[in-house]
C-alpha cells in the first residue's frame, strides 16, 4: 500500500555521503525533505540537485533538513558532485543516500511499475527511482507527497512555498488559498467561529459564508 499523508514516515538505516544515518534520529525535532532522483550523471537530475543545494539555506531557516536518494552507490554520488557544482554553481552539502539494494526506494514506493529487484542492469524504464518528494514533520508524520515523471524537473520553490504554508497552518487555525505566497492573506478554517475569528485575527473579510480571509498571522 502506498504511503499517505499523516502516515508515520518509515524509519530506516542507510549509507550516505555523510556516513551512516538512522532516518528518524537524523531528522531530530525538526522537519525533513526526502527526495529521490532517477540516476546520477544525467541532465535533469544535475539541475535539480544543484537547485536544491542553492535553496538549502532557505530550508535551514525553516528548520528543515534535506536529504537526497537514488539507487546509485555512495561513491558515485561523491564523484557527481563536481559536475553539479560546474553546472549550477552550487555545492551539494546535504547528504545523499546510496540505495543500491532498493531498500529505501521500495519502502517509500519510489519505483515505477515493473521495477527490478536490484540496481544492477537498471534502466530509467525499470528500477530507477522516480522524482518523489516527501515532506516529514517533527512528529515523523508525512505532511506532503509529490511524484513527478522522469522527464519533468521539479519546482523546488513550490516545495519551499508548501513548507511555509504547512508550518504556518500548523501554528494557527488557517489554511492557504491557491497560489498563496508568504505574507499574503490566508483563509480562516471552518473550525473557527466568527466570534473566535475576531478574537484570534481581528478584522477579516467574508467572501462567502464558508470563505473568510484575514491577514497572515505573525509567527
Amino acid at each position: 500500500m502506498s504511503l499517505r499523508i499523516n502516515d508515520i514516515a518509515p524509519d530506516f538505516t542507510a549509507e550516505t555521503t555523510q556516513g551512516t544515518i538512522k532516518f528518524h534520529e537524523w531528522i531530530g525535532d525538526g522537519w525533513a525533505i526526502l527526495f529521490s532522483h532517477p540516476k546520477n550523471f544525467t541532465p535533469v537530475c544535475t539541475t535539480e540537485l544543484g537547485t536544491m543545494a542553492g535553496l538549502e539555506g532557505e530550508f535551514r531557516k525553516r528548520n528543515v533538513k534535506i536529504i537526497g536518494i537514488s539507487v546509485d552507490p555512495v561513491e558515485s554520488h561523491g564523484k557527481w558532485q563536481d559536475d553539479i557544482k560546474t553546472a549550477t554553481g552550487h555545492s551539494v552539502n546535504y547528504p545523499l543516500i546510496g540505495d543500491k539494494d532498493l531498500k529505501v526506494a521500495k519502502l517509500y514506493d519510489m519505483l515505477p511499475g515493473g521495477a527490478g529487484e536490484t540496481s544492477e542492469g537498471r534502466t530509467p524504464a525499470d528500477n530507477a527511482t522516480v522524482r518523489s518528494v516527501y515532506v516529514i514533520g517533527p512528529d515523523k508524520k508525512i505532511k506532503l507527497v509529490l511524484t513527478y515523471p522522469m522527464t519533468t524537473g521539479r519546482n523546488f520553490d513550490e516545495i519551499l512555498r508548501a513548507v511555509d504554508s504547512m508550518q504556518l497552518t500548523a501554528k494557527h487555525q488557517v489554511a492557504t488559498p491557491a497560489n498563496w505566497k508568504q505574507g499574503e492573506d490566508v483563509i480562516i478554517t471552518a473550525a473557527v467561529s466568527n466570534e473566535d475569528a475576531i478574537k484570534r485575527f481581528g478584522a477579516y473579510e467574508t467572501i462567502l459564508p464558508y470563505l473568510r480571509k484575514t491577514k497572515q498571522p505573525s509567527a
